[in-house]
């Protein structure tokens, strides 16, 4: 070994503490806690920024817009409310749409970088690191905590455990309350929580996030994606030997053997087996066996592993995001040469491209006319045709309106019967209604014929809907019938 390498050991009190903290580390398969360590870094930076992303989950309901909730999922009168954009049933396409779009956005992304979204994005992930890092706050690092956990029962430990888990217990009710109000008006439903006036469905709903929140994040952890998350099970399929994902170099690694001072050690490899990237790791895998079921994709090893091979005089990279490949000395495809590159991105632009679509397409009010089948017309006792016409306009806006009806086409000298008559539209709500168009007999030269009808806002004509259909006459003098 090096001079250099050497002294920098003398000057390195770290490296020299690395060992002690050394417990003989495995895949934990729930029969012990897991306290992992909070070791600075770049992934580490990037993880709480991602993780701080969450916060709009807890007040992004309170904002308001126009006086009301900005983004209310209101299930209980099948309503989306997006700011100014209100979604009903019969738009529920674009929803299917934009679940398709997150979910080809998870396959693409773990098609090229594994679970990334399990180490940085996932709710499950976030809350057990926001636990994780309350407990280190009160209990200590992680050798001062496996010592509490294995200390007898005590005044101190039940005070220090207590503390713990109350501040735990609040964050998963605030979580089941901050889940609730995206479905119902914040300020309501906080009026009727501290008034004990909470419906049936909205304590239920209260109770189930606030136990799973407690439940998974704080005791079950890493188990929770081991043995319960099915996207743990599936993503090996969507990745292949080109997917980048955290990896130890063996090459350079190996042989791997603890650092001696005053030792030169032929042909050993890289690795001091300090354990670092294991102890830093939230769900205890070594990634030195290889990927594994429990790694998702976090990069905190590589921030330790980075950290020692500074402190130690060696590059960095021995540990590091690379593809199987890469580390084995096969060529590397660019991502735009991946046929499956093309494929997500294709179905990524359809989807967005309908729900961008159906958001310029909403309208304020959505009209359908169904025209009388049996019969198709009546003749009436002074010659004219008749065709009646079942209507339903939908209102899209959050106030009643009242919409008069109009046609354009048709047959010349057309009456529509009291279409002077106001139709009162409720907010959120689809009303029908009928309409009688009466034409003079001499002047329906078709057995078909195309007319366009037009509801229209009486207090705002800007907004209107249309809709094409047909007036429906007798055969030609002749005896045939029209084409």
């Amino acid at each position: 070994m090096s001079e250099a390498t050497n002294k920098q050991l003398d000057n390195s009190s770290n490296v020299t503490d690395i060992y002690s903290e050394h417990i003989e580390w495995a895949t934990n398969l729930g029969e012990k806690t897991i306290h992992a360590k909070r070791a600075p870094g770049r992934f580490r930076t990037l993880k709480y920024f991602t993780e701080s992303l969450w916060l709009i989950f807890f007040f992004g309901a309170y904002l308001r817009w126009n006086g009301k909730q900005a983004v209310l999922l209101d299930v209980n009168n099948r309503q989306f409310h997006i700011f100014n954009i209100t979604i009903l049933p019969q738009d529920i396409w674009m929803v299917s749409l934009l679940l398709l779009l997150m979910a080809m956005t998870l396959f693409a992304v773990t098609s090229v970088a594994s679970r990334v979204f399990c180490g940085y994005f996932c709710f499950q992930t976030a809350w057990v690191d926001l636990f994780t890092w309350i407990e280190e706050k009160i209990e200590g690092n992680p050798n001062k905590r496996h010592k509490l956990d294995a200390a007898p029962l005590s005044l101190h430990k039940i005070r220090v455990k207590a503390t713990k888990h109350l501040i735990w217990f609040a964050i998963a009710i605030f979580t089941g309350i901050s889940f609730t109000v995206w479905f119902v008006d914040a300020h309501s439903y906080w009026d009727d929580l501290l008034h004990f006036h909470l419906s049936a469905i909205e304590k239920a709903t209260l109770f189930a996030f606030t136990m799973g929140t407690y439940v998974l994040a704080g005791f079950l952890r890493e188990q929770t994606c081991l043995w319960l998350c099915p996207y743990a099970r599936i993503q090996a399929v969507m990745a292949d030997s080109q997917t980048i994902l955290p990896a130890y170099d063996l090459q350079r690694g190996e042989p791997r053997g603890k650092l001696q001072k005053g030792k030169v050690i032929e042909k050993q490899g890289d690795c001091i087996d300090c354990f670092q990237c294991v102890q830093v790791c939230p769900t205890g895998v070594d990634i030195r066996d290889g990927q594994q079921l429990g790694c998702i994709t976090c990069g905190l090893c590589l921030d330790a592993c980075d950290s020692v091979m500074d402190k130690i005089g060696r590059p960095r990279g021995l540990i590091r995001y690379a593809s199987l490949d890469e580390l084995e000395g096969r060529s590397v495809k660019k991502i735009y040469q991946h046929p499956r590159t093309f494929i997500y991105v294709g179905i990524l632009l359809l989807a967005l491209s309908g729900i961008i679509y159906g958001l310029t397409h909403l309208g304020n009010l959505t009209l359908r006319v169904a025209p009388e089948r049996q019969p198709l017309y009546v003749t009436m006792s002074d010659g004219s045709i008749q065709n009646k016409y079942t209507f339903k306009v939908l209102n899209k806006t959050d106030k009643d309106v009242e919409v008069k009806v109009s046609a354009e086409g048709g047959i010349p000298g057309q009456i529509l019967v009291d279409a002077d008559k106001p139709q009162l539209i409720h907010h959120g709500k689809a009303a029908g209604f009928t309409v009688f168009v009466k034409a003079p007999g001499a002047n329906v030269h078709e057995e078909v014929t195309k007319i366009e009808f037009r509801v229209v806002n009486i207090l705002n004509p800007a907004m209107s809907a249309e809709y094409d259909t047909v007036f429906n006459g007798p055969e030609d003098e002749h005896g045939h019938e029209h084409k």
